[in-house]
């Protein structure tokens, strides 16, 4: 009865431990109340191992995916996503725990925000003050089929498979087993905050417009600087959050950019205040993902994801460009 009114009230085995603690010394039995505590105190200690093991894996394929491999994301984040999932279940977290329920419910929600991105990216482009948020300087250095290849295989398993799985699954299992599932959520977002400093860095030296706006200036004319940036996720062309800055254009992977001029380099602190905010605001998406993961599983997270970062590429080609200048001077005389 003690330990069914511990675990009501969220004391969970620290509740069992101490209730098998009492009844030992009450009747004489004092071996099975250490015992209890000595296999609830184990599997923390073993919990915590697993978590500092998935966030040495995500480390790593962050490392691989921005700067040694980025055109092997795939490969890297399935191989990743696999070693997470054997992780906890090591730890006998079950597939539910880890985010894979609720199917029908999930993909019902994903859509339709899905569908609600398309709409706001499509408003986006149309109009003319927030347009040159979304003319990706990287994305428009593409080919055609490499930017099919990054809505279609680097954006899915490159990027999307692993974050969600890691960042929406697996962490928060491994945290809510000790800590419950609010702390979970709040420990993931952080983390999935601070895994996009390395993309953070790269996207302020190709998101000009970005750039500017972070560090509190207008959009200056289409003179000043390459136009660049697809919003709101802080993700690069190669799919896994790793943008490519104008320091990788000439290198032989990329052959299609090796015609356009790279951006101008951001100052020190602008890339600071680009990094400060893109942790920031990926850190709230985290949060708001977290609460999509519990209202529909894995899968509502996970189709919002896909539909902001690879619509993001397809709308950055759509995206009309910047009057030339002779027609912006008629149209000034004529005002």
């Amino acid at each position: 009865m003690t330990g069914a009114a511990d675990r009501r009230a969220g004391g969970g085995d620290e509740g069992v431990a101490l209730a098998g603690a009492a009844i030992g010394r009450k009747t004489g039995g004092g071996g099975d109340g250490p015992a209890l505590a000595g296999a609830v105190t184990g599997r923390k200690a073993g919990d915590g191992a697993a978590l500092a093991g998935a966030v040495a894996v995500l480390a790593a394929a962050n490392v691989l995916n921005n700067r040694i491999a980025p055109r092997l994301a795939p490969l890297t984040s399935t191989a990743a996503t696999g070693a997470l999932l054997a992780l906890a279940r090591s730890r006998g977290i079950t597939w539910a725990e880890i985010g894979f329920r609720d199917p029908a419910r999930g993909l019902r929600i994903g859509g339709l925000l899905a569908s609600a991105v398309a709409g706001v990216y499509a408003a986006g482009i149309a109009l003319p003050a927030t347009r040159r948020l979304f003319r990706d300087e990287r994305a428009l250095s593409l080919s055609r089929a490499r930017v099919l290849e990054e809505a279609l295989l680097q954006v899915p398993f490159g990027t999307v498979l692993l974050e969600e799985a890691g960042f929406r699954g697996v962490l928060p299992a491994l945290v809510a087993r000790s800590h419950g599932p609010w702390t979970a959520t709040a420990v993931s977002s952080a983390l999935f905050g601070l895994w996009h400093v390395l993309p953070a860095v790269d996207m302020a030296a190709a998101n000009p417009a970005l750039t500017r706006l972070a560090a509190g200036g207008t959009q200056a004319g289409p003179a000043a600087a390459p136009p660049g940036g697809v919003p709101g996720t802080g993700h690069g062309t190669d799919g896994t959050g790793g943008a490519v800055g104008p320091e990788r254009l000439e290198r032989p992977e990329y052959p299609e950019r090796s015609a356009r001029p790279g951006p101008r380099r951001p100052s020190g602190a602008e890339t600071a205040r680009v990094v400060a905010g893109s942790v920031a605001t990926t850190a709230l998406a985290g949060l708001l993902f977290g609460e999509l993961r519990r209202r529909g599983g894995l899968a509502a997270p996970a189709l919002l994801h896909l539909a902001t970062n690879s619509l993001g590429y397809l709308f950055a080609r759509l995206a009309p460009g910047d009057p030339p200048a002779a027609a912006r001077g008629r149209a000034a005389v004529t005002r």
